[in-house]
């Protein structure tokens, strides 16, 4: 396929060119009628460029196909059979997949370390989840993907499931054995879903982490906007093989997806893929070369340790994204959360995932040395400062298997059944209706249907007395939890 078109920014340079005249929304008409105060921040190419896609970009009949030639591109470009775009973000991308593996009470494998969008789909499909444990660290208390052998386990004990779930990378760039973990699945006849959020960059580049396309997944998706040069929101999902009918996935995105696509999105979409295949090697390789540098470059500075080797091999995670940067900063007496605010506030740096002992510095190829300097002396400055910053604030981390809920009821179940919100100091032992989610990454420390412990309690008020952020929770400060009334 000649990779040098790009379907949705040719038809939209085309769509300037005629000089269109638009009597459809959007409603402030390339510009025209938007207020000047948000032209002057917005800048007036974005609302020019922001049209219908279907009568605005195309013709009311789409016979100029310019959204399927640019889906079917991106296709050709990352291996796999066909692609779908979505302005909603890889949060609709991962509810249309699961919802065309499993429905209603049926069964789906699903890593407990799955972001809380995976739990939404649970909720909103009414899947049933068997959870399969991930391969937790208890000495650097962190969750690694789960194993091939963990999901074999789980299928030999619900051969009824219908498919498996699995997340990788996740946010800490760790990554699993996915075509081992595909293997399995197809020995059962059964597809296989990887939540790839994180990992849109990895067919571009030998040295990254393997392609779920490529090790044999059936759909996986990404987050363009994520590791890519996407808008927020651009997302795509992938397919292949004759496990999941693309016909039920595209009707199920639709179910799920707005009627009112962003064009801006797509055109990004569409562009960042003839970006990668034409000049993506390069790219990346400059990305991993510079991400070597600021590894090497933060592991001299005392105090700070950058995890690499001991994320990996038996019982962790089978391959590490180098670009997601993870800083260990406990040695300075402080926590990731303290890290974090001190570095935005007096070095205008944001970090990404902060925990109770790490922050992390996500690169991508559009960093180069005067980004990686500016990141580089922050951080030099923070031993500096951490007696000003700490003590740190206790977290009561639990160990691994006191992080593990019982998992009482569905979760669609759970949320929407009669509830009630309680004291915290009365929820131990509660069924949660709510997801209790540390965010970043978004991994549910409690979803609905859960029996609460007080352990697990303890871990989110402690985590947030010490900065930590649960925004999904009814009360944030979680003075009190949303519960299922059990009869």
């Amino acid at each position: 396929m000649d990779h040098s078109e790009a379907p949705v920014l040719d038809a939209l340079a085309k769509y300037h060119e005629r000089g269109e005249v638009p009597f459809t929304p959007p409603g402030h008409k390339q510009g025209r009628g938007a207020d000047p105060r948000v032209l002057e921040t917005l800048g007036a190419p974005v609302f020019r460029s922001d049209v219908l896609a279907v009568a605005g970009l195309d013709d009311r009949r789409s016979t100029g196909r310019v959204l399927e030639r640019a889906q079917e591109l991106m296709a050709d470009a990352v291996h796999a059979e066909q692609t779908f775009f979505t302005t909603c973000g890889s949060s609709l991308s991962v509810k249309s997949a699961m919802l065309s593996v499993a429905g209603p009470h049926e069964k789906l494998l699903v890593g407990r370390d799955a972001h809380k969008s995976v739990i939404a789909g649970l909720i909103l499909a009414g899947i049933t989840p068997i959870w399969v444990e991930p391969n937790f660290d208890p000495a650097l208390h962190l969750a690694h993907p789960p194993s091939a052998e963990a999901f074999r386990a789980r299928f030999a004990e619900h051969p009824d499931a219908r498919g498996a779930l699995v997340t990788s990378p996740t946010p800490y760039g760790t990554c699993a054995e996915l075509a081992a973990i595909a293997e399995v699945c197809h020995e059962h006849g059964r597809p296989l879903i990887v939540d790839e959020a994180w990992g849109a960059h990895l067919p571009f580049h030998p040295a990254l982490p393997s392609w779920a396309m490529d090790a044999g997944a059936d759909v996986c998706v990404t987050s363009v906007h994520k590791m890519g040069s996407g808008l927020e929101q651009g997302s795509v999902f992938h397919q292949q093989g004759d496990l999941v009918d693309p016909a039920v996935l595209k009707a199920r995105a639709d179910l799920l997806g707005t009627t009112s696509p962003s064009v801006l999105i797509y055109a990004g979409l569409d562009g960042w893929r003839r970006q990668m295949v034409q000049d993506g090697h390069r790219l990346l390789g400059d990305a991993l070369d510079l991400a070597h540098e600021v590894r090497a470059g933060i592991e001299r500075i005392d105090g700070l340790h950058v995890h690499h080797d001991e994320f990996l091999g038996p019982g962790r995670a089978a391959e590490l994204d180098p670009l997601q940067v993870i800083i260990d900063v406990s040695a300075l007496g402080v926590t990731g959360y303290q890290a974090a605010d001190w570095l935005r506030e007096h070095h205008r740096i944001n970090l990404h995932v902060s925990d109770h002992r790490r922050s992390s510095a996500q690169l991508t190829y559009a960093d180069d040395r005067e980004t990686a300097a500016v990141l580089l002396s922050a951080l030099r400055d923070l031993p500096r400062h951490a007696g000003e910053i700490g003590p740190a604030p206790a977290v009561d981390v639990p160990d691994p298997r006191e992080l593990r809920l019982e998992q009482v009821l569905l979760p669609r179940d759970a949320f929407f059944g009669p509830t009630e919100q309680v004291p915290v100091d009365k929820a131990a032992g509660r069924i949660t209706a709510e997801m209790l989610t540390p965010y970043p990454p978004g991994i549910p420390a409690a979803l609905p249907g859960e029996r609460l412990t007080g352990d697990v309690l303890d871990y989110l008020r402690t985590g947030i007395e010490a900065g930590m952020v649960v925004p999904d929770a009814v009360d944030p400060k979680l003075d009190g939890v949303r519960v299922a009334v059990e009869e």
